[in-house]
């Protein structure tokens, strides 16, 4: 459904994806912003970033939503792609040992570029190749654990717990932001309404189609 492009919100909340390229990271972007699925999505290029608003608490949050690729190369829009960004979903495929090793060193490139306080959310996406699965959720939990950081297995295929996954980092960044004192003196440390968002590379972000309409 169109929306108009002044929607009115109360709070604006940047939140990054990241994780190794094919783990899953466009359709769960898609299926929670769009409610699609694309089983021959192309490899995100460069950055593209998609909004919802919902309901957190009684506010209307709008939340944007960066995906960018997981490959070596683009590795140069780290700190402009994390600027702003109050939480970060770190995804691996539950089917790709690999993507869960490699977690640490996403979680370190986070904690290197990103604000201290961003709130982090751990998931683990494709559940739904049961057969396939390589990766415990125990072995998961637990370093979740470690790491102090929110964990959700997901299937953006059959859209199981990708909402709860938004909802619950977005809730918590809310009960984050809402305790603090509202100041003008702190420059768009809320991205409240009113306030600048920046926009890295929006070419590049509206570039990328929507979805593949034929399987």
């Amino acid at each position: 459904m169109a929306r108009k492009p002044e929607e009115e919100y109360d709070y604006l909340f940047k939140v990054v994806l990241i994780g190794d390229s094919g783990v899953g990271k466009s359709n769960l972007l898609s299926r929670f912003t769009r409610n699609e699925f694309c089983l021959e999505s192309k490899s995100t290029i460069g950055v593209e970033f998609a909004t919802r608003t919902l309901q957190v608490e009684g506010r209307t949050i709008k939340a944007q939503i960066w995906d960018t690729a997981g490959q070596e190369r683009y590795r140069a829009i780290t700190s402009a792609y994390y600027r702003g960004a109050l939480g970060a979903l770190l995804v691996y495929d539950v089917t790709k040992p690999t993507s869960f090793d490699n977690v640490s060193r996403w979680l370190k490139e986070l904690r290197d570029h990103a604000d201290s306080n961003i709130m982090i959310m751990l998931i683990g996406n494709k559940t739904d190749l049961k057969h396939l699965r390589a990766v415990a959720t125990e072995d998961a939990q637990s370093f979740a654990e470690k790491e102090g950081l929110s964990f959700i297995e997901t299937s953006a295929l059959e859209a199981t717990n990708v909402e709860k996954a938004f909802q619950t980092i977005l809730s918590e960044i809310y009960r984050i932001i809402s305790r603090k004192p509202l100041s003008s003196s702190e420059p768009g440390s809320t991205n409240i309404k009113e306030g600048q968002t920046i926009v890295v590379g929006a070419s590049e972000a509206t570039a990328k189609k929507t979805c593949c309409s034929t399987s």
